[in-house]
């Protein structure tokens, strides 16, 4: 079946503290020791309430998710808390599927993650998915200072196991783990949806997160990462999955598309490339010793993390280091429909995430974004299935 069958699109709404301090270049990084002096709450407020009326907004344009995310110490994000944020939207809305990618296990107690989400579930009757991160390394520098990272990989795959035992057998169970221990596991509520929510690892591409997913039966997701490389973990994981006599579907490639659309090429470039290379130089500033705390990642993954400019050095960072780690679709509607449609088929995914608000963008160019997409880029898309690759 071709992916473009069953090709679902879903907008994540990154809730950024939109006013850029003047003088910013004071400021080495937007992540971690930002000062939040910066933080003004009536603005803040509005911030909230405008973010509100967006995610209404999606779901009367008829896009089939909301994802939400998690960060701390940082304008790029106001969800230190995505499941607060979820219940919220559960509320607003009721139809659209709901995406929480969400909170990183290790920097919690999974019992309470698998109670919350279970929670969301039954309030939403059943409209959840979960994607679940190793979380970024400045998330270390931002929480307890008793987190050991070296130990990250091993508490995010017994924090999921924990997850996944809660949702799935019945309790009271025991469960003895290094790193966790439960006498009485026995969440209430357990999840609407049996045996358990959609679930997907999210990842840079690394082969132990790939294992992850391979050993749990989750999809997978690359955030930031050099196409060649997700392709890479792509066919990894197609690989692992298929050695255990799992087929992966389109449902289970998760692609992530920073996406704006105009008119014209000339147009949407104009309008939308400022706002996206502000998203790297401001909203993405992250010096590399708050990326990568040591013994977070492989040192595979730390060469990769800093050479890779627009994450590395993202004041100096050009178009093209953006546009070499980041799906940028930016163009006209056919422009637009024939980038997607290509990454879709490439990938084997029919799971788009789209990020629609880039950095400080206006409301009414995100208003007009999100509904060119879904007027002018969804339908051209769809209208592909009957063409040949």
């Amino acid at each position: 079946m071709d992916v473009l069958d069953d090709i679902q699109f879903y907008v994540m709404n990154c809730h950024h503290y939109a006013d850029i301090p003047a003088h910013d270049e004071r400021f080495a990084s937007s992540w971690v020791d930002m000062p939040n002096s910066e933080f003004d709450p009536v603005r803040g407020h509005q911030m909230y309430e405008r973010y509100s009326r967006e995610l209404k907004l999606i779901e009367e344009l008829g896009y089939d998710a909301i994802g939400l995310n998690e960060h701390h110490n940082t304008p790029f994000s106001l969800m230190p808390a995505p499941s607060v944020r979820a219940g919220h939207v559960i509320a607003c809305t009721e139809r659209i599927k709901i995406m929480v990618a969400g909170v990183p296990l290790n920097l919690s107690t999974p019992n309470r993650v698998a109670e919350e989400y279970a929670m969301l579930d039954v309030m939403s009757g059943g409209r959840m998915e979960f994607g679940f991160p190793l979380g970024t390394g400045m998330e270390y520098w931002s929480n307890a200072a008793q987190m050991d990272p070296v130990t990250a990989r091993a508490r995010f795959r017994e924090g999921l196991d924990v997850v996944l035992k809660a949702w799935t057998e019945p309790g009271p169970q025991r469960y003895e783990g290094e790193h966790f221990f439960y006498r009485y596991l026995n969440i209430w509520p357990r999840p609407y949806q049996q045996p358990r929510p959609k679930i997907y690892i999210m990842g840079g591409g690394s082969p132990e997160t790939v294992d992850v997913a391979v050993e749990f039966d989750a999809g997978y997701s690359v955030v930031f990462t050099p196409i060649p490389v997700q392709l890479r973990a792509f066919a990894d994981l197609r690989e692992k999955c298929a050695a255990r006599g799992r087929e992966l579907a389109g449902e289970d490639i998760m692609l992530t598309v920073m996406a704006y659309v105009a008119d014209t090429d000339a147009e949407a470039e104009r309008e939308g490339r400022p706002y996206m290379e502000r998203f790297f130089s401001w909203f993405h500033r992250v010096p590399p010793k708050y990326m990568t705390p040591p013994g977070y990642v492989t040192r595979a993954n730390f060469e990769r993390l800093a050479s890779t400019r627009a994450l590395a050095d993202a004041r100096e960072s050009s178009w093209e280091d953006m546009r070499a780690i980041g799906r940028i679709a930016i163009g006209s509607p056919d422009t637009v429909a024939e980038t997607i449609a290509h990454w879709a088929r490439e990938a084997g995914s029919s799971r788009i995430m789209l990020n629609m608000t880039h950095a400080n963008m206006p409301e009414e160019m995100t208003v007009k974004n999100l509904t060119l997409f879904a007027s002018e880029v969804i339908p051209r898309i769809r209208a592909r299935t009957a063409v040949a690759p």
